[in-house]
């Protein structure tokens, strides 16, 4: 049987895989911060999560693109905070000051959590940028067009 052609977006991202539609599970997003990346590497998830993950923490298993990386989430104990491992996935993955990361909650029990992480970056392109110096407002914005 013929399988369909699939149209590209022309965002290569999109057509690699990195980026896809919420699922409907559980999700916090968040802008990373000085302290998410380096040199502290260190990352709390917001408090909205908090309810959805084992309190005595487990093992997590981050996915991004075809990627894995495992980590321990601290729960309670940790302050919600995921381990040192943190540091290797931010490494790996270029992570900056200012990215928006997306964490969908795709597995958890008492001994292992699941995310898919998308991973959104904080930077535009110089096409986007205003060639003023004032940048973006009100009176100037971004037009996509």
């Amino acid at each position: 049987m013929k399988q369909p052609e699939i149209e590209s977006s022309g965002i290569p991202e999109i057509d690699n895989g990195e980026y896809w539609p919420l699922s409907g599970k559980p999700y916090v997003d968040l802008i990373l911060t000085k302290t998410s990346v380096k040199p502290a590497y260190s990352l709390y998830l917001p408090k909205k999560m908090n309810n959805e993950l084992p309190s005595a923490g487990a093992r997590a298993v981050l996915t991004c693109g075809q990627k894995k990386w495992d980590m321990f989430y601290g729960g309670i104990k940790s302050n919600h905070k995921f381990s040192i491992e943190w540091r290797k996935f931010v490494d790996d993955n270029n992570l900056k000051e200012g990215d928006g990361l997306v964490f969908e909650l795709s597995e958890c029990s008492a001994s292992i959590i699941h995310f898919r992480v998308q991973i959104l970056r904080g930077d535009f392109p110089a096409e986007l940028k205003p060639e003023d110096a004032e940048g973006a407002n009100s009176d100037n914005p971004i037009v996509l067009g």
